[in-house]
């Protein structure tokens, strides 16, 4: 019996390097990004991810941005090795196991499109969607960002288009942003990958994989979810052209143990 999984991905630092925010600051000229992004995320004024999308309708320094930056930052972005080996893989299957590969980002599509153009299909990517002026060519409005709970809709959709079961859902992400989508897939019995050490993510996805290669989702996914051995990993990883150098498997409690105050100790 064929057993159809999706299996979506975030984008920035995930399958990338970069942050494409960052990429398009550099390219406008616009200086402290970072900084700008942290003061969002602190007024909480709008869900983690989606500070880039704001800052391009409301930062002035952001209002000239036009389609051809967004094309030409998702051509300056870094992505991870081996992207197109996962996503060749993906597409054949393996046995009885079948794959749809989609990407659901924050960012601008036209990045993630133009970054991962000739590797993935445009169809099968979901960014922040912005309407552009026709004669100025200024974003006039953002119709929609799948950021938070705009991911955990994108992720609903797919599975009814697509007709796979929330329980044969994966979920890869690296970022806070991805907490309400990573938390949504666990209560659906779905599995969730954290490619980052985020602190919010280490207690909530089923698997970390900290790798500079993109195939690396698939140890978890063969190991966890197929009950795959080391040694068939392996073998298939050589099959697609890449070598195991080393596969640690561990989990590390981070406690941090203080004196307690003398007023404390007193009572």
């Amino acid at each position: 019996m064929e057993r159809h999984y999706l299996l979506a991905s975030d984008f920035d630092q995930t399958l990338s390097f970069n942050d494409s925010g960052l990429v398009l600051s550099e390219l406008l000229g616009v200086r402290a990004y970072d900084e700008r992004i942290a003061g969002l995320a602190r007024s909480n004024l709008i869900q983690q991810g989606g500070e880039l999308a704001y800052l391009i309708r409301h930062d002035p320094e952001f209002r000239g941005v036009r389609r051809e930056h967004l094309l030409e930052a998702g051509r300056r972005v870094r992505l991870k090795q081996a992207i197109p080996a996962l996503v060749q893989f993906l597409e054949q299957g393996l046995d009885s196991w079948r794959f749809s590969f989609h990407v659901i980002s924050a960012a601008p599509r036209e990045i993630v499109v133009a970054a991962l153009e000739g590797i993935v299909p445009a169809e099968r990517i979901y960014g922040t969607e912005l309407d552009f002026d026709p004669v100025s060519g200024e974003v006039r409005a953002i119709t929609r960002v799948p950021a938070g709970y705009g991911k955990v809709a994108v992720l609903e959709e797919l599975g009814r288009q697509l007709g796979v079961p929330p329980d044969r859902v994966i979920y890869v992400g690296d970022g806070s942003s991805d907490v309400h989508v990573m938390l949504h897939v666990n209560s659906h019995d779905g599995f969730t990958i954290a490619v980052s050490e985020n602190h919010q993510l280490a207690r909530i996805a089923r698997a970390t994989v900290l790798s500079d290669n993109a195939f690396s989702v698939m140890v978890p996914v063969l190991d966890q979810i197929l009950d795959w051995r080391t040694a068939a990993i392996r073998q298939l990883l050589e099959e697609n052209g890449l070598t195991l150098h080393a596969w640690e498997k561990a989990r590390t409690d981070r406690v941090h143990i203080g004196d307690m105050p003398m007023a404390l100790q007193a009572t």
